[in-house]
């Protein structure tokens, strides 16, 4: 475990390294030469930025981890040796399983407390401190919620937001009454006039028992809001800034409103599926530290960015498979299938040799 542990750190610093030279260096750098950032901003942005980048090196470090250590007790004949007093390769194993558990469920837990926040806090930094966003900027599925004593009393959604016209889109908004929903108005489209979002071309639905009981038209009438358009905006979260219970609750929305919601839901999924990876690679990783010529950290780090690639490239087809082919839940687990199949062969075939 020991050695297991040395390992997986290093392979956290060096992955990181990686991450942080090819990409995170230079947008930092395009803020500081483009905006003039301070040298404040530039540490939050650097700080922020790190646990978005440990989430992917989690599953890299334990399959860097398990190809080293594994690598090391081969080359040294020490796995010959406790085979021969023996000890099977499942026992010998059991170690840097138990890891590749600990470190999915931690990652997983650190995907839906950390990662959200950091990546807002990283957002608001760029958009309000580096590039002083003044006006809010156009978006897509505006949502509002009103909740009084754990109770949603209002539900709007808008289907888009446009900044030029200072107009939200096919509006709709949903009042309750003891958590049963009693009215709705459906609008073409809200005006920011006078401090006031006023809806235009509407229709109003009253519900009773769960059926459509009056109809109105209107053709203006006000929206019970006070937001302005720069807090609505600023009020908004993009994907990879919720949590999934957010997501999952995004989902509810925008399905109600017959609004595709296929990206958030392969969103949502990943935020298992990639956490458990680490598991997955420490299935494959550790029967291919036993082969020959594997005591070589040089060799084992080469594998791992190739493992590692073709893992990454399964999960990117993965993700267009489920948005244009079969469900999100089913296509984005494809890989980690795939790669518990290998490994599981992998394992059989070094508990012969």
């Amino acid at each position: 475990m020991k050695e297991i542990l040395v390992a997986f750190l290093f392979g956290i610093f060096a992955f990181s390294a990686v991450f942080i030279g090819s990409g995170t260096l230079f947008r930092i750098a395009q803020y500081v030469t483009q905006y003039g950032a301070s040298f404040s901003s530039v540490i939050r942005l650097f700080i922020y930025s790190m646990p978005a980048i440990m989430l992917w090196t989690f599953p890299m470090s334990m399959l860097l981890a398990s190809l080293l250590v594994f690598g090391k007790l081969s080359g040294a004949s020490e796995i010959t040796a406790m085979k021969s007093c023996g000890i099977s390769l499942y026992r010998i194993m059991r170690p840097i399983i138990v890891m590749g558990i600990v470190v999915s469920i931690f990652a997983i837990a650190f995907n839906e407390y950390v990662v959200p926040w950091a990546n807002q806090a990283y957002a608001d930094v760029v958009n309000y401190e580096i590039k002083n966003s003044a006006s809010p900027q156009s978006r897509e599925h505006i949502i509002l919620k009103e909740i009084k004593d754990g109770n949603i009393q209002r539900l709007i959604y808008a289907r888009r937001y446009d900044a030029e016209k200072n107009r939200m889109e096919w509006v709709s908004m949903q009042d309750f009454e003891d958590g049963k929903l009693v009215r709705v108005e459906n609008a073409d489209y809200a005006d920011w006039t006078n401090n006031e979002w006023l809806l235009h071309n509407g229709v109003i639905y009253s519900i009773a028992d769960g059926e459509m009981s009056h109809t109105m038209h209107f053709d203006t009438q006000k929206l019970p809001i006070q937001e302005s358009p720069d807090n609505i905006i600023r009020e908004q979260k993009k994907p990879e800034e919720m949590t999934m219970k957010e997501l999952g609750a995004q989902i509810k929305i925008m399905r109600g409103q017959y609004v595709d919601t296929t990206d958030l839901e392969i969103e949502l999924y990943q935020r298992i599926t990639v956490p458990m990876a680490s598991f997955i690679f420490t299935l494959i990783g550790a029967p291919l530290g036993l082969q020959p010529n594997r005591n070589s950290s040089s060799i084992g780090f080469g594998l791992s960015i190739i493992i590692i690639f073709i893992y990454y490239t399964l999960m990117t087809i993965a993700g267009v498979v489920g948005r244009v082919g079969i469900p999100p839940a089913y296509a984005v687990w494809l890989p980690n299938l795939i790669g518990a199949a290998i490994g599981r062969y992998l394992i059989r075939k070094a508990g012969r040799i």
